[in-house]
């Protein structure tokens, strides 16, 4: 490859304005299946790379083009401009989804037809945007709710697909095969074109999604498709700063990105012609693409660490009564409002969008987008509708210009024609079925059932809600001993009982809740041969189970078996703790005094001539002490409990000299 060639590769191409030399010599690659996906090595720089190159290449010299590494997911057959993008779709619902496809011997599925598959899903899989998320789940929570019900309908189908509705099935199959051939969804990504200006074994590759129906049926003249679609710079328009519209009746080719989902969306009009800068230069970066309208709207609408929408909460268990639940109400409606007024006004810009890139995940949001509503703008079945054929993060304004410079950027990646040969060579290896697994054995209902109610009591108990605790255990009349399973896991041999549970995580007002309120047995032994009081790790879970022991009275259990100390009132060890709490004062007032008396006798003297304190020590008054100095004196040799106590008397006196001043002034 000459220097020219690398001086053209080195920089951007979008495939709107491709240079002549690169437009000429495209030629379609063919058989560039799921097997070829599989042996990418290289995928396309970033566009923070690509602009750091083109930067370079204004200095005084020019050197090699960097080698990029590929990132890509040969299960999804997912490519991604960035390491970080590779990582994120590692934790998405679709690639969980893929790996337990592949479990089960069945094939992975595209972008798009899992959003088929979960279209009827009240949930949302786009909340989450990076590390620092409000929207963050616990580590236990990291499969999505909307996934464990993807399964589970999936199950329950396979289920009756085994009875007698195989003719519905089978129409049903063939509808949806129908639907995916005129959406695309079977298809690969990615077309691929080589060049002789690109290295050996690379090509260029180019999204799928911004060919039209009947563009991309005829794969034969997909490059004359490409040679039409290339633009003439054009000025770029004045923006508004309050992201409306800036050209309502905009003629020229430009498309239409949307994305919504966890209360988050982001819509954005993109003009496809280049801009023609000052200096003349064009290009596909970011602050040189036309934008015509953008906007973004963000509500509370995600019950937090619980997951799923609050509608979502509302039609499976009836409207909750809740502070949060009314605001997180009001906000989905204001959302779905807010966005629907602006399709309005925008709908001269979107009925003349080339194609419509859109991400809703779930039934709220797409009524929200396809209603039905009066005025509604959007139809679910226009055929310039597509998703995004790789992983996108939080609807943003930035997540949608990220989105477009990928959509439009021509990538140069590197097949190894020696893996793809190996895989042509054996078709029948592949195409033959995988030797079925031995299937799980199935759970009978009582088995379901109870693992739901392991599955529910540790939940509230690990999250200290007794009065949930109690309603769930008396509403679905389960016992307060209640034994966790499966029996043989870690965890359920060493706390077999909610009683147990509670005290090994030194929750006293669930151990006091469930003695006195919940009836349940604290002469139970774990495996071990411990009871639940052998678990407790603090004084104040062990002052639990005496409270109880008081209150339900000698004779309701065998205290001694259970090995609980004699009973003890409520109000004795309130009166325990403040004496201990008041004697501990008094022996620290005493020290603190007498380290006083020490540090004025054997304390720093003052030298002779300074100060009035001729002789005395610092203590005596020879030099004035800073506050400072006072408070860090008054904390020598105090634990950080003490200290903590300290400080917290220091801040109680100065609020009581602040209100003394303030009521004598008033």
């Amino acid at each position: 490859m000459d220097k020219k060639s690398e001086d053209l590769l080195r920089r951007p191409l979008y495939v709107y304005d491709l240079p002549d030399q690169v437009l000429s010599t495209l030629t379609l690659k063919r058989g560039a299946t799921s097997d070829t996906q599989s042996t990418i090595k290289e995928t396309t720089k970033s566009a923070a790379q690509a602009d750091a190159q083109s930067e370079a290449q204004d200095g005084p010299t020019s050197g090699a083009p960097t080698v990029v590494g590929s990132q890509s997911c040969s299960l999804c057959t997912l490519s991604f401009a960035t390491v970080e993008d590779q990582r994120s779709h590692l934790k998405s619902d679709l690639h969980h989804y893929n790996l337990k496809q592949k479990l089960r011997g069945q094939n992975p599925v595209s972008e798009p037809e899992f959003e088929k598959l979960i279209a009827n899903l009240d949930e949302s899989l786009s909340g989450s945007d990076s590390p620092d998320s409000d929207e963050e789940e616990d580590e236990d929570d990291k499969e999505s709710n909307i996934l464990t019900t993807l399964l589970k309908k999936q199950a329950v189908l396979a289920d009756k697909a085994n009875g007698n509705n195989t003719g519905d099935n089978e129409e049903d199959g063939e509808d949806g095969n129908r639907r995916k051939k005129q959406r695309g969804g079977g298809a690969q990504p990615m077309l691929y074109f080589s060049s002789p200006l690109l290295p050996q074994n690379s090509y260029f590759g180019v999204y799928r999604a911004i060919f039209g129906l009947e563009e991309s049926k005829n794969e034969g003249n997909i490059v004359e498709v490409i040679k039409k679609k290339q633009l003439e710079p054009t000025p770029a328009p004045k923006p508004r700063a309050d992201g409306a519209p800036s050209q309502t009746n905009y003629k020229g080719p430009h498309i239409f990105l949307c994305m919504i989902g966890g209360g988050h969306f982001a819509a954005m009009v993109v003009s496809l012609a280049p801009r023609q800068t000052k200096q003349g230069s064009v290009g596909p970066l970011n602050r040189e693409a036309t934008v015509l309208a953008h906007k973004t709207f963000h509500r509370y609408t995600t019950r937090r660490k619980q997951g799923g929408s609050q509608s979502a909460n509302d039609n499976a268990k009836g409207n909750a009564h809740s502070a949060g639940s009314s605001i997180r109400r009001y906000n989905e409606q204001a959302l779905t409002d807010e966005v629907r007024l602006l399709l309005q006004d925008w709908k001269g810009l979107l009925d003349t969008s080339e194609l419509l890139f859109i991400r809703a995940t779930g039934s709220t949001n797409r009524r929200t987008l396809f209603g039905p509503y009066e005025g509604q703008v959007l139809r679910a079945n226009d055929p310039r509708i597509r998703s995004f054929p790789f992983s996108t993060r939080r609807a943003t304004q930035n997540e949608l210009m990220r989105s477009f410079i990928e959509l439009t950027r021509l990538k140069v990646r590197e097949i190894d024609p020696s893996q793809e040969a190996k895989t042509q060579d054996e078709p029948s290896a592949k195409a033959s079925p995988k030797p079925a697994k031995p299937a799980a054995p199935k759970l009978t209902e009582e088995e379901e059932t109870t693992l739901l109610h392991t599955s529910q009591l540790q939940a509230f108990i690990r999250r200290s809600k007794l009065p949930a605790l109690l309603t769930y255990l008396k509403n679905n009349d389960v016992s307060a001993d209640f034994l966790f399973q499966p029996a043989d896991s870690q965890q359920n041999y060493h706390a077999p009982t909610p009683l147990h549970l509670a005290a090994n995580q030194n929750s006293a007002p669930l151990v006091l809740g469930l003695l006195t309120k919940g009836g349940a047995d604290p002469t139970l032994a774990n495996n071990e041969g411990k009871t639940p009081f052998d678990l407790a790790g603090d004084r104040a879970t062990r002052d639990a189970f005496r409270v109880a022991r008081s209150e339900l009275g000698e004779t309701r259990w065998d205290w001694d078996a259970a090995r609980i100390p004699a009973a003890l009132t409520k109000d004795e060890a309130e009166k325990r703790d403040e004496r201990e709490r008041k004697e501990a004062e008094r022996k620290e007032a005493e020290r603190r005094k007498a380290e006083e008396l020490r540090l004025q006798s054997e304390g720093p003297k003052v030298p002779d001539g300074v100060g009035k304190g001729r002789g005395k020590s610092l203590l005596e008054g020879g030099v004035a002490k800073s506050a400072q100095e006072k408070r860090l004196e008054e904390a020598r040799g105090l634990t950080p409990e003490q200290r903590v106590r300290l400080d917290r008397e220091r801040r109680a006196r100065a609020a009581e000299e602040r209100l003394r001043r303030m009521q004598q002034g008033g």
